[in-house]
């Protein structure tokens, strides 16, 4: 336990992946077989359920500190972290035991079942054994919220460093439904598997933004432009009866998206189409928001794939009849594809991307103006002679995003960042008028400048009206100008309404709060924008 908390601590000191990397490799190879398992399991988002509540969890670390509950909870308004602030507050342990992570995790899945009494018994015995480092992992643990600042994609880096295995054989040996109970390391990471050879994907080609007039791109009849769709890149593998999907990142994703299984059955084998990975329903996308409720879970319930399907908007066509095809101009690729789903139905699973037809700049910068009403993000502007590169090479292919959307809106909460922002107040929630009434509509966490901040901390301060925990309402006297880049109805918000991305644009002090929007300017936004 304690060289696994002394991991994460080393993890959470540093934000360059290459240290991290390194890090996860030394782990690895220090590590005992179980605890390797276990580590890989935490880090891909396979943690043991909660087995205590953090209500429970509160009231026993300040009774073991000796401190009232309200200091507690003020300590953990300022720290941010409740399984550090338990850390931080109880007294030091003068116990030298290290049992290793598995039999820490075995203790935890123990409690499930026992009396309160019995667990708090548990808990704090624990608590009297660890340092402050194996504490925070273990309230971590136990109340299974266990998330690092490494995503499973650099896990598998660290992984691929300590075992010598290529990253996306890791990764495909990781998909699946596992857990450490039914597997062991040996089995799961040093076992080959028949099929990891062919599920490899190409390395993706990616887009610089255009940030300078299209003119600048030369003469129009040289491009092809499509609609830049708002999902998740992905590559959809055909070869040897099975399908594949890789997300950009690198992250086999095929587990999640079950929909695409069938089209091992429809396309030949050795076909990767580039495409993304799209919630659609009803012939028309749904917002990134729908699709969110679907990244990142291990199982995906009947009632979620038909409120959220998916289909594959597909781009370009990179293998064909197992041949690699990159290397030919992207219009040539583009015209075997059309030719492929012509030939190849795909059930609707599988759509093509439409080409946006343009005779000069002028009218594709009124397409890219509209582009909301096709519920796309803007435009894909791609050179028709360009090959399918390598990363992102400027100069042949251009994403061309529609302006955000915007809104004044009254600042009515503010709560403090956590970490190094503990000592700000980074979040608010803003507000817009429904008559004489300032009801709330979002939160926004970024935009302004450090000397901002600092500014309106110190107004918060003075400016309080009441608090609730962690959050401040305050006196109504500001405006800022509200940015995001999509809308849509939710009957989960007061408002009716949530946003895609919102942040703070700019502070309008020159504007009064009787002069920021409505709430029937915000729906007026939703008709004209929101699907």
């Amino acid at each position: 336990m304690k060289r696994f908390a002394s991991l994460i601590t080393q993890l959470g000191q540093t934000t360059k992946s290459n240290e991290k990397a390194a890090m996860l490799a030394h782990f690895f190879s220090q590590a005992d077989s179980a605890d390797k398992l276990w580590a890989i399991a935490l880090l891909s988002q396979r943690r043991p359920r909660r087995m205590a509540t953090t209500t429970l969890l509160r009231l026993w670390a300040a009774e073991l500190a000796g401190i009232p509950q309200w200091l507690f909870e003020e300590s953990y308004h300022v720290v941010g972290d409740m399984a550090e602030a338990i850390a931080l507050i109880l007294p030091p342990s003068h116990a030298s035991g290290d049992k290793p992570l598995t039999y820490w995790i075995d203790y935890i899945r123990a409690l499930d079942g026992l009396e309160e009494a019995d667990k708090r018994e548990k808990v704090i015995a624990a608590w009297q054994s660890m340092a402050h480092p194996e504490r925070f992992v273990f309230n971590k643990l136990i109340t299974g919220g266990f998330r690092v600042g490494v995503s499973q994609k650099l896990m598998v880096r660290g992984l691929a460093q300590y075992t010598g295995i290529d990253e996306n054989i890791l990764a495909h040996r990781l998909m699946g439904q596992w857990t450490p109970d039914d597997t062991s390391f040996e089995q799961l990471i040093l076992t080959k598997d028949a099929l990891e050879d062919v599920s490899k994907p190409y390395p993706f080609y990616l887009a610089h933004p255009l940030e300078e007039s299209p003119e600048t791109l030369g003469a129009p009849d040289e491009w092809l432009a499509e609609r830049k769709w708002d999902g998740i890149r992905g590559q959809l593998i055909i070869r040897k009866g099975e399908a594949f999907v890789w997300s950009r990142g690198e992250e086999l994703v095929t587990d999640q998206f079950p929909e695409y299984r069938p089209l091992a059955a429809m396309l030949p084998n050795g076909t990767v189409i580039d495409g993304e990975i799209l919630p659609y329903k009803d012939r028309h996308p749904l917002s990134f928001n729908a699709l969110q409720s679907r990244i990142g879970r291990k199982s995906i319930s009947k009632s979620m794939l038909r409120e959220v399907p998916v289909i594959l908007m597909a781009y370009d066509l990179l293998e064909w009849q197992g041949s690699d095809i990159r290397h030919l101009p992207f219009a040539s690729r583009r015209r075997l594809l059309e030719e492929a789903l012509s030939a190849y139905p795909t059930d609707g699973i599988l759509l093509l991307s439409e080409l946006v037809p343009f005779d000069d700049w002028e009218q594709l910068a009124l397409e890219r103006e509209n582009a909301r009403q096709h519920h796309s993000e803007g435009l894909m502007i791609k050179r028709k002679a360009s090959p399918y590169q390598t990363g992102r090479k400027k100069g042949d292919w251009w994403k061309w995003k529609a302006g955000a959307i915007s809104i004044d809106a009254v600042l009515i909460y503010a709560q403090r960042g956590q970490g190094p922002s503990a000592h700000q107040y980074t979040d608010f929630t803003f507000a817009v008028w429904d008559g004489e009434v300032l009801t709330p509509f979002t939160k926004a966490y970024s935009g302004l400048a450090d000397s901002e901040y600092q500014e309106i901390t110190n107004w918060v301060n003075r400016n309080t009206v009441e608090r609730f925990g962690p959050v401040r309402s305050v006196r109504p006297a500001h405006v800022f100008e509200i940015a995001f880049d999509g809308i849509r109805s939710s009957s989960r918000h007061k408002s009716g309404v949530a946003l895609r991305s919102p942040r703070i644009n700019r502070w309008r002090k020159d504007k009064p709060i009787r002069e920021a929007n409505t709430l029937e300017d915000l729906h007026g936004l939703l008709k004209t924008y929101g699907n």
